[in-house]
């Protein structure tokens, strides 16, 4: 990500803004492949997403029916110092987005990750790029609400790959940066709670797993845990098979936290570790035809995980269950010779740089490709079994193609 030296954000006119939300106000549309898969269409490269956990306080601009749906903030993505963030509604019923000008705020550099606070009662927003930044969305407007950085005693301020806003204690929020550090923000007093040299390169992932417990990836190929109650010393749960082969992003399973998942540079495999037997993962997807750039937990579902990439796939996962859990052996041992197939496909057409999935609606999975958004609607998962997947694999090619 360039970074480009300026002392303010660059100027929008209201000219420039108003055609831009001209253009975003008319570009919801239905896939004509797919009916479940609707498409936005913003001015501008797009990469940052994030959903909102639950309603917020929105405009008076936008109706009820579109408070309760699903919204999404929106990073742009341009090579300059003046960025975009945007807000946005999709509406169920009318099944079309709805942008809320208010709510949206330009933004020094391309946010590298956007999240929206846990709670439900709380309306802030998170963003990073060369600092973490807070923003309060009101009722009418946006505003700036601090900018945490550690530039006072270092004289410099490395940038920002990436952050975790902690679900189970939400003061804290975890950065992580090319500086190979990770840095634990307490939000509420708006100071560092501690600063670890995390890895021996930079580091480009940061996972809450518990309270205190968080998971970092890095450039040196390393998955590491880290226990704030002992901060000399870290597990290492993975290494790359190729040394000092990049490790890009990390997922930590919110619904089973014995697992998480972790992708290469340049590979087409995700990686799915226990972290109670680190000595080799215990799955790996290779179904993707080229380098896999975002993955996703199901929210509600344990072994269900969605990847996407550059083969411009989107591919949810059902993982195979331990033999107590009812599969037999038999299908454990052909599961680990030929590998696991996904149970549901979506194609893009173009690269796929981010994916998302809603933990306040199941149904309702984010990709981010181009200068688009899609969300694609999804069957509930709670309830299938393996005998299913084979129906419904043929039943989601049917409704692609």
């Amino acid at each position: 990500m360039a970074m480009i030296s300026s002392n303010a954000l660059s100027g929008r006119n209201k000219a420039q803004q108003q055609q831009q939300q001209e253009e975003m106000e008319s570009s919801t549309q239905e896939s004509p492949l797919n009916p479940n898969a609707f498409t936005f269409d913003l001015p501008h490269p797009v990469y940052a997403m994030a959903f909102s956990p639950s309603p917020f306080a929105v405009a008076s601009s936008v109706s009820a029916v579109a408070a309760a749906s699903p919204r999404l903030a929106l990073g742009s993505f341009v090579e300059e110092y003046g960025n975009r963030v945007d807000v946005v509604a999709f509406d169920e019923d009318a099944l079309a987005f709805r942008p809320d000008p208010a709510l949206s705020f330009d933004h020094p550099y391309p946010p590298t990750k956007l999240m929206f606070h846990p709670s439900p009662l709380a309306p802030l927003l998170a963003s990073a790029s060369d600092s973490l930044r807070l923003w309060h969305l009101g009722p009418e407007t946006a505003e700036l609400r601090s900018v945490l950085d550690n530039s006072k005693s270092s004289g410099y301020c490395a940038p920002l790959t990436s952050f975790d806003w902690n679900d189970e204690e939400p003061r804290r929020i975890g950065t992580s940066s090319i500086d190979t550090t990770c840095t634990i923000w307490d939000v509420e007093r708006c100071a560092i709670e501690t600063q670890l040299i995390a890895h021996d390169k930079e580091v480009y992932d940061i996972a809450w797993g518990q309270a205190g417990v968080f998971a970092s990836v890095s450039a040196d190929g390393s998955v590491r845990i880290f226990d704030l109650r002992d901060k000399e010393h870290s597990t290492i749960v993975y290494e790359s098979p190729r040394p000092d082969t990049p490790l890009l992003r990390l997922a930590w399973n919110k619904v089973d936290r014995c697992y998480m998942a972790t992708t290469m540079m340049d590979s087409n495999r995700v990686v799915v570790l226990d972290i109670r037997s680190p000595a080799a993962p215990v799955a790996e997807l290779q179904r993707h035809r080229a380098s896999v750039n975002a993955i996703a937990w199901a929210p509600q579902a344990s072994r269900h995980i969605c990847s996407a990439g550059d083969d411009g796939q989107a591919l949810i996962w059902e993982l195979p269950a331990a033999a107590a859990a009812g599969v037999s052996s038999e299908a454990a041992i052909t599961a680990a010779l030929e590998g696991i197939d996904p149970m549901l496909v979506y194609t893009a057409g173009a690269e796929i740089n981010q994916l998302q999935w809603s933990a306040a609606h199941h149904d309702w999975v984010g990709i981010a490709f181009s200068n688009k958004v899609q969300l694609l609607r999804i069957s509930r998962l709670e309830g299938w079994t393996a005998h299913r997947i084979q129906l419904i694999r043929e039943m989601w090619r049917e409704i692609i193609s």
